[in-house]
């Protein structure tokens, strides 16, 4: 187990444990689970994690913003999950019956998994063109072909690595997908080797855009050659249908000869499918795609960039970004290059240039402290913790973040910026914009003068227009001065169910004087107190009927259930922690009998108290306000 054991273990309790629990994938910042219930998960709670950025549903899906090192809590909730982190899934269909829900949960479910080996392998090739264009290494050496291998290898057999993802996303077994991949590969059927080594037997669609040299036949049937290697449509498709034919042969085949039987029937149904059905018309409708995204795109290059990059931050709020993930591959490996989806670049570096002037500007050093990681982690191409942590909250910001990723986006929409390979992110993703072929860096200039626009103006707009937020100011006459609030504060949830009370109304005086600290009452109608913040438990009586409890910001909290109950001695109470715990939100922390303790001659109601208050601007009884979840609100 890693060292974010206990953030998964909260994960997984308040996701709705792990039997709510469908599917898990992760990406570069979340975790995306696919649950039974989505209304079994815990909102409140799992936002006030440490640990946690936000929470969202988008897409069918139930996402928990982690940040850069999702990876690793990942890893942790899997196995508190009992999920085994390759398949991390149960059941990986989709219960949404949204048709874009389910198309962005097919695209992230197959492309999620490679995205680190296939941003490490652009990273690589990207390089090499770079070191290649500046002379530093020579095309012919062997220097090149090794690394350009090490490069190229992912791309030249994406179907292959499709295959596998695809059938693990279909239901399908992982090795006949992967087996489908690489047949799709097989250099003797290639369009580019066949059409070297052998004259066509005749053209089918002769005269029209969709021409096509027939060079084999199967048993009669023309096979429609195509080059399979690099393409990401004919490979999903067919692994689909395999999966169709690998359930329906599993309920046909004897069960003695199941074990062979079935993968073999299953390749060779599909597989021939495809080749003689699937795999022409997905090449022919992403050629189609393609050019139509180029017509509609030549309109106005301009008007299309600065929509890319006006609302491509508001894509990556809803996880909706990686339904265009196929278009970007797709043009690259059709084209050779992809100018449709890349001016959402300046987005990264706008985001970055208002974190930056926020932490300038700002007096808030929980928000300064917190900008200095986001805004490099935006260097480097991820913004989800500027995103949620920071943009979001504050809403004004991510409004100009936006405004300036479109103006950038329009530029480069306007001066045709192009990225060759699939490469890195931030400011790795430059030397992917280097043409391999002619060694051309045009596209990198346009590139870095976008970037200094998104940030120019990014910075600028936030300087001008960003102010800090001030909760309350009082004015102290008599001293003549301002005594200005921090916005920081604490909410403390409502530990236990029943009726609120004002303090002053408790029968003990040392309570209804405040004596002991400002806070509320409850009469419970439930024998259960919770956890009303994220921290420790610093005092557990050895009665049991009253809990201290520290929270992570510093509030020390007493709740005492019931008047005189000390003199019980315990007896009607059932601790579920012990001192020193650590607890969250909503965790169960005493049990008591209400009718007992109530028989026995004791009052049950429960004052809930901030002994500390004193350190604080002021402690709101939030709960006394219709329909607030909050029992109190701490000010600091």
């Amino acid at each position: 187990m890693g060292k974010y054991e206990q953030l998964a273990k909260e994960i997984v309790k308040n996701v709705g444990g792990k039997e709510n629990i469908q599917s898990l994938t992760h990406c570069v910042t979340r975790l995306r689970f696919q649950l039974e219930d989505q209304s079994k998960a815990k909102d409140d709670i799992l936002k006030s994690m440490d640990g946690v950025v936000t929470v969202l549903k988008s897409a069918g899906q139930y996402q928990v913003v982690i940040g850069n090192h999702v990876a690793k809590v990942y890893e942790d909730v899997c196995e508190i999950a009992g999920i085994s982190s390759e398949s991390a899934s149960k059941n990986s269909e989709n219960k949404s019956n949204k048709p874009l829900d389910k198309i962005i949960d097919v695209i992230s479910g197959i492309f999620q998994p490679i995205l680190g080996v296939l941003t490490a392998a652009g990273m690589i090739k990207g390089f090499l063109a770079l070191f290649s264009a500046l002379g530093w290494v020579s095309a012919e050496s062997g220097t090149y072909m090794i690394l350009n291998a090490i490069g190229d290898g992912i791309f030249m057999y994406l179907p292959v690595i499709l295959g596998y993802t695809s059938a693990k996303k279909f239901g399908l077994k992982p090795f006949v997908g992967l087996l489908i991949g690489i047949v799709l590969c097989y250099p003797a059927i290639q369009q580019g080797t066949l059409s070297v080594a052998l004259k066509p037997l005749y053209t089918l669609f002769e005269g029209t855009n969709f021409a096509s040299p027939v060079y084999l036949e199967f048993l009669g049937l023309p096979i429609i050659s195509m080059n399979y290697t690099s393409t990401v449509i004919p490979v999903i498709l067919i692994c689909f249908v395999a999966s169709k034919f690998e359930k329906l042969f599993d309920k046909l085949v004897p069960e003695l000869v199941k074990f062979f039987f079935v993968p073999m029937l299953t390749l060779l149904f599909s597989l021939v499918l495809g080749f003689i059905v699937i795999g022409p018309v997905a090449t022919y409708a992403s050629t189609i795609v393609t050019n139509g995204i180029i017509a509609v795109r030549g309109f106005s290059p301009l008007i299309a960039g600065a929509i890319v990059g006006l609302t491509w931050q508001i894509l990556v709020i809803f996880g909706i970004h990686w339904g265009f993930l196929p278009v970007y591959i797709n043009n690259i490996s059709t084209l050779g290059y992809d100018n449709v989806m890349m001016p959402f670049f300046g987005t990264t570096f706008a985001t970055t240039a208002v974190v930056v002037a926020i932490m300038i500007k700002t007096k808030d050093k929980k928000l300064k402290r917190l900008c200095i990681p986001s805004a490099i982690s935006g260097v480097f191409g991820v913004t989800e913790p500027a995103i949620y942590g920071i943009l979001l909250p504050l809403k004004k910001p991510l409004i100009i973040s936006c405004i300036a990723s479109g103006i950038a986006g329009a530029y480069y929409g306007y001066a045709d910026l192009k990225e060759f390979i699939i490469g890195g992110l931030g400011i790795f993703e430059f030397p992917a914009m280097i043409n391999p072929a002619t060694k051309n860096m045009d596209s990198v200039i346009v590139g870095a003068i976008g970037v200094v626009i998104a940030m120019v103006i990014a910075f600028v707009l936030t300087l001008i227009f960003y102010k800090d937020k001030e909760d309350e100011i009082e004015k102290v006459e008599d001293k003549k001065e301002v005594i200005k609030v921090n916005k920081e504060k604490e909410a403390l949830k409502m530990p236990i169910e029943g009726e609120i009370i004002k303090l002053s109304e408790v029968s003990d005086d040392a309570f209804a004087q405040g004596i002991i600290g400002k806070g509320l009452a409850i009469k419970p109608s439930k024998g259960l107190v919770k956890s009303p913040v994220k921290g420790i438990v610093t005092t557990l009586f050895p009665t049991y009927h009253a809990i201290g409890i520290t929270s992570d910001m510093g509030v020390e909290i007493l709740i005492h259930v019931g008047m005189d109950t000390v003199n019980l001695q315990g007896q009607y109470f059932n601790p579920k922690i012990k001192q020193g715990d650590n607890i969250n939100i909503g965790d169960e922390l005493l049990e008591f009998d209400i009718k007992a303790i109530e028989e026995a001659g004791y009052s049950t109601v429960t004052p809930v108290i901030v002994t500390n208050h004193d350190q604080y601007f002021d402690v709101i009884e939030s709960g006394l306000t219709k329909d607030s979840k909050d029992l109190l609100t701490i000010i600091f």
